[in-house]
């Protein structure tokens, strides 16, 4: 089982802050396919991944990064300075 995390318009989209799920996914990628394929609001959240950033297990990671021993992914949008 995996906590999967969504923040700002991506929760939006989706309806939710957060779900746990039991996913066959190796990597990030993996899991957003097995995502967007689940029903139309995800694949609208996540279909420009230039506009979203991920973590894994509160650190910062690329879309091809492995699962392996995660606990939690959270995706949301980029993070602008001011």
């Amino acid at each position: 089982m995996i906590d999967v995390l969504y923040f700002a318009w991506v929760r939006e989209r989706i309806g939710l802050p957060k779900e746990r799920l039991e996913t066959s996914a190796s990597t990030v990628a993996d899991l957003v396919e097995e995502l967007r394929g689940r029903e139309e609001r995800y694949a609208l959240a996540f279909s420009d991944l230039s506009a979203l950033r991920v973590a894994i297990d509160q650190e910062l990671a690329d879309f091809d990064a492995s699962l392996s021993g995660a606990r939690e992914v959270a995706f949301f949008p980029p993070m602008t300075g001011g």
